[in-house]
């Protein structure tokens, strides 16, 4: 970073309905795209952004956690304010801060949190609805929905509950919390742990309604997840409309800045201030770990079933 840039971190909302995921395309729509073609309208220059993961095709966030950098002139507040009176309706600046110059948004996080929504009711198939969640409008067994998801916490191997794994990382993932919730149109699923697989949340909520609809005994989730049912394959995965990238946890240290603003800059880039002091926490949810290059190391077939690549 040059001597006469700052660098901020930016959590973001979106909808990922009319997106193409996160990460920049040559031919498609992006989140990203949207962003570095805004910035380059504000700086007259090319600037490139790191983000905590890259969401797919449809998924939700209501905060993504983003580092850029800028020239000096700029604050937290005023970039925060710029970008929301350019960005496309379906992207939000939730809130805008100084970071230090060598905060990384991925690495440097300890855990996050994504939700996933099931709707039951009819009114869940409302187009104001539908959108952000799945909306099933059926009756799930709820202690089989509750009983499926206490097996998820812990460290171990969530390889058939993802369609590509990263080499050099592996497929193990510690899931310090696992629970589902009502929400005014059926049932909310969170998971929080210290990374997760490429389509891991969908995979596993999708067998998870599947044990709930008695399409499956809960022994075969069991049986994935222990290793032991490897002629097993999981349930297709959910619908991506469904999910939200809620949450990004990190040490103060990562983000901590050493530079200072106004009490009326930090007021309107967000409520950061108001965060426990040993761990920060920005608000988001989505599938991150995936390979970069390359193909996926499973494969679907028709049904959206996972078979071995």
């Amino acid at each position: 970073m040059a001597r006469d840039e700052r660098r901020f971190r930016l959590t973001l909302h979106y909808d990922g309905s009319n997106f193409f995921g996160w990460q920049m395309q040559r031919k498609e729509r992006t989140v990203q795209g949207e962003l570095q073609a805004t910035l380059e309208r504000l700086t007259g220059a090319p600037r490139t952004m790191m983000a905590a993961g890259r969401t797919d095709s449809g998924v939700h966030a209501t905060g993504q956690v983003v580092s850029l950098t800028l020239p000096e002139r700029w604050t937290a507040a005023s970039l925060r304010g710029a970008l929301n009176a350019l960005l496309p309706r379906d992207i939000w600046v939730a809130d805008a801060a100084p970071a230090p110059a060598s905060f990384h948004p991925r690495y440097h996080a300890t855990a996050r949190e994504y939700g996933y929504r099931l709707g039951f009711s009819a009114q869940s198939a409302s187009p104001f609805h539908s959108a952000w969640c799945w909306p099933l409008a059926v009756d799930l067994d709820i202690d089989r929905l509750h009983a499926a998801a206490a097996l998820l916490p812990g460290e171990k191997s969530f390889a058939a509950f993802a369609r590509a794994g990263q080499e050099q990382r592996g497929d193990r993932c510690n899931i310090l919390e696992a629970r589902w919730a009502p929400w005014e149109l059926g049932m909310e699923f969170t998971v929080v742990a210290n990374r997760f697989l490429h389509r891991m949340v969908r995979y596993l909520v999708g067998t998870m309604v599947d044990v709930a609809r008695g399409r499956r005994p809960i022994g075969e989730m069991r049986a994935l997840l222990d290793g032991t049912g490897r002629q097993l394959v999981t349930s297709p995965p959910a619908p991506a409309a469904g999910l939200f990238l809620r949450r990004v946890t990190y040490p103060d240290r990562a983000i901590a800045s050493r530079e200072s603003e106004s009490a009326e800059d930090c007021a309107v880039a967000g409520e950061a201030a108001a965060d426990p002091p040993s761990v920060t926490e920005a608000v988001l949810d989505s599938d991150s770990d995936r390979h970069s290059q390359g193909e996926p190391t499973t494969h679907e077939d028709l049904s959206g079933h996972r078979r071995p690549g």
